[in-house]
């Protein structure tokens, strides 16, 4: 039985959600020597490799039919989808508008399960938190037309944040396909595996048809990114987060996702000097108010 987060879960949760609030700058510091497909690919294409070795070593069966294969692919080509727009979005917008607009993931994913899982019906709470999400989202955008990123127009600067919305949608999608399909038995390390190998085919073969692989510059800082990237996150991190669902509360360890973008923010400022006015402040606070209240838990029946 599943039990809620105790001082161990909840430290673990705060270092995870450090790790992933890191990515977005991550990502921008290597676009400049590695095209966005092809950082993306290369990604999705190391972790894969880690995922089904220490699948392997753990004794997982990976390629045994299960009945998954056409969810799993799906998972894959949604995944791929996401990273699309993170990475070309990062080349247009700023990392810490990223994270925010990215992090309305669970917003979406509330809306979606509602519709297509059953048991996943959205309480009154819930749809304020998402009315609320998306009146930061308006906001945001708002402030948008006023300020653009530095080497970008302000129109590509919309279109970069739209795309942080789009990637968001995305990854709200993979978790609602991964719940309601068959996926939702298998294992983690097979769940994953489908999403990373799906993609590194796909993200690779963009970044091949758009010649990235010609401008491709391997700096030590580039690859410290790209090994940042592949084995801190998609590796090591997604399958503690896989872990700690296993033996915790998802509702309760769900609610920490509000720390992501703020930690997403405050990299953003401190390590790329990037900055941002009072509305886009107001905006993202509308935002973390939104997820906190998706992701609160329900309170539990009176005993009669």
């Amino acid at each position: 039985m599943r039990r809620a987060p105790d001082t161990f879960a909840i430290a673990l949760m705060i270092v995870l959600c450090a790790i992933w609030g890191l990515q977005q700058v991550a990502i921008k510091t290597a676009n400049g020597a590695l095209g966005p497909m092809l950082q993306a690919g290369l990604r999705s294409t190391i972790a894969a490799v880690l995922v089904w070795a220490w699948a392997r070593a753990r004794g997982t069966p990976m390629f045994r039919r299960d009945g998954t294969f056409g969810a799993g692919l799906l998972a894959g080509v949604l995944f791929a989808g996401e990273f699309v727009c993170i990475f070309a979005g990062l080349t247009l917008t700023s990392a810490s508008r990223m994270a925010v607009f990215l992090y309305t993931a669970p917003c979406f994913t509330a809306l979606g399960l509602h519709a297509f899982v059953a048991g996943e019906r959205m309480r009154r709470l819930q749809w304020y938190g998402v009315i609320l999400a998306f009146a930061g989202i308006a906001l945001a955008f708002a402030d948008g037309f006023t300020r653009s990123v530095p080497g970008t127009s302000t129109v590509g600067g919309l279109i970069g944040d739209a795309l942080g919305v789009l990637g968001g949608m995305m990854w709200a999608s993979t978790t609602v396909v991964v719940r309601a399909t068959s996926l939702s038995h298998a294992s983690a390390s097979k769940t994953l595996f489908y999403q990373l190998a799906v993609s590194a085919v796909i993200l690779l073969a963009l970044a091949f048809a758009l010649g990235e692989q010609r401008h491709a510059q391997f700096t030590p800082l580039a690859l410290a990114s790209l090994g940042y990237q592949a084995v801190a996150v998609a590796f090591v991190s997604y399958l503690t987060w896989f872990w700690l669902l296993t033996r915790y509360t998802a509702s309760r360890l769900s609610v920490f996702s509000f720390l992501t973008p703020l930690y997403g923010v405050a990299f953003g400022v401190l390590l790329l000097g990037e900055s941002f006015g009072l509305r886009f402040v107001l905006a993202a606070a509308l935002v973390l108010a939104g997820i906190v209240l998706v992701n609160a838990p329900s309170r539990a029946a009176p005993a009669k």
